[in-house]
């Protein structure tokens, strides 16, 4: 396996994704909680708070501005902008990461909402941005279908490049020009600058548009590789469409997503893992790993591997109607390799669409560190099965054990969030 790029500086940045409640589908069961604790903001600053006590770069906050049904998952219901306020005003170093989409949103809008976060934040807010493909989340804006992968994509690097060059005119009163394909903008940003700078600009996806689209413009990539070769192989893909454009490679970095249970033993993770999958619907995960793959599971036998109909074969992007085409390529070529009956890929599909990780905290520093040194990942993008709890595990447990290895920081020392994600 070629490693040319190493890790780009001594530590890594760790990224907290909170989903909800918790990563595990029936998380809002955990009797730590209330009914609305989704909806509460109490809930969203205790978990800055511990993500600060845990000396967390960032805390991520997706974002599906549609509907979902209650009965199978809550997941998302406060709009991002709102919980991450809240959340930035009860603590002083934590980052944070706010999803908003490039194709239901205007530039002028997001450079005016987004930068009113960067200045309240002072420096320590970053933008997510991603094109949107859920067809309820499109009608919900009043477009009548979802546009193409190609479309949305080269909107989404058209309403980047206009929300940053509205954000480095702030201050000036300049009205900024951006005529292109799809975006035409004649806009100024009426913002004075208070506090320097503008937000850092991160990308999810998996598929090869969104790593052209970090390669070009972002400053970090959320990426969803499932084994070491395609980690270290999709972040050199990246750093070498960011030299092509005239970046450093190391302008942009590559933050895997990592699911994780944590135990004192790793038989006793899995324990806590089982609990908590068994509360959930049980077609849950049979649901999910359909969506993942585009097709319909329903019908398959579960003791046996996946379907060689699934298995060979190659859908296009236009044909492709799952989350996202590179994870469904990474998760087949999990499948064929190890030939394992459906029944324990759905237990290891754990993740939901990120690496799945059940065990000690020894266990998942190692891994944090191999892939780390393996030039894999310049960090990573955590999800944790219960909140808060499980953060306040990760705090105590695997924190210390980071620390000893040298991989992370005792205390925070950079000022912004940039600062944390660039720093060499």
């Amino acid at each position: 396996m070629s490693r040319t790029s190493g890790p780009v500086t001594d530590h890594m940045v760790v990224n907290v994704n909170v989903l909800g409640v918790g990563q595990r589908p029936a998380a809002w069961r955990n009797p730590e909680l209330h009914a609305r604790s989704i909806l509460d903001l109490d809930y969203w600053q205790t978990v800055a708070r511990t993500a600060e006590k845990a000396l967390v770069d960032a805390v991520f906050i997706a974002d599906r501005p549609a509907m979902t049904d209650p009965r199978t998952r809550p997941v998302q219901y406060l709009e991002p902008t709102v919980q991450l306020t809240a959340m930035a005003a009860v603590t002083e170093h934590v980052g944070f990461v706010g999803t908003a989409s490039t194709t239901l949103n205007t530039p002028e809008e997001l450079a005016a909402r987004l930068y009113s976060l960067h200045v309240a934040s002072r420096g320590r807010y970053a933008w997510n941005a991603v094109t949107t493909y859920d067809p309820e989340a499109v009608r919900n804006f009043g477009h009548a279908a979802v546009a193409t992968r190609e479309t949305r994509y080269a909107r989404g690097e058209e309403v980047i490049r206009a929300v940053r060059a509205l954000w480095e005119s702030a201050g000036t009163g300049q009205t900024v020009s951006f005529h292109g394909d799809y975006v035409d903008m004649e806009a100024t940003l009426p913002a004075a600058v208070t506090f320097p700078g503008h937000p850092v600009i991160v990308q999810a996806g998996g598929s090869m548009p969104g790593k052209r689209l970090a390669g070009r413009v972002a400053d970090a990539v959320y990426s969803v590789e499932q084994d070491l070769e395609a980690g270290v192989e999709s972040r050199e893909l990246v750093r070498r469409i960011a030299a092509e454009e005239g970046r450093s490679p190391d302008a942009v970095r590559v933050y895997p997503g990592l699911a994780l249970v944590i135990g004192s033993t790793e038989a006793e993770a899995w324990e806590r893992f089982d609990h908590w999958e068994n509360l959930a619907p049980p077609t849950y995960s049979l649901q999910a790993l359909s969506a993942a793959l585009g097709e319909d599971l329903s019908d398959v036998d579960l003791d046996a591997p996946l379907p060689a109909r699934i298995l060979d074969a190659e859908p296009s992007p236009e044909e492709f109607s799952g989350w996202s085409l590179g994870y469904r390529n990474t998760l087949v070529r999990m499948a064929r390799r190890s030939g394992a009956p459906v029944r324990k890929l759905l237990r290891e599909f754990g993740g939901y669409g990120q690496r799945f990780l059940a065990g000690t905290p020894e266990q998942i520093a190692d891994t944090m560190e191999e892939w780390f040194r393996a030039g894999a990942a310049d960090g990573f993008n955590l999800m944790l099965d219960l909140f808060p709890s499980a953060l306040e595990d990760y705090a105590e447990q695997v924190v210390p054990e980071l620390q000893r290895r040298g991989l992370i920081r005792r205390e925070y020392t950079e000022g912004t969030l940039r600062d944390r994600f660039t720093s060499p």
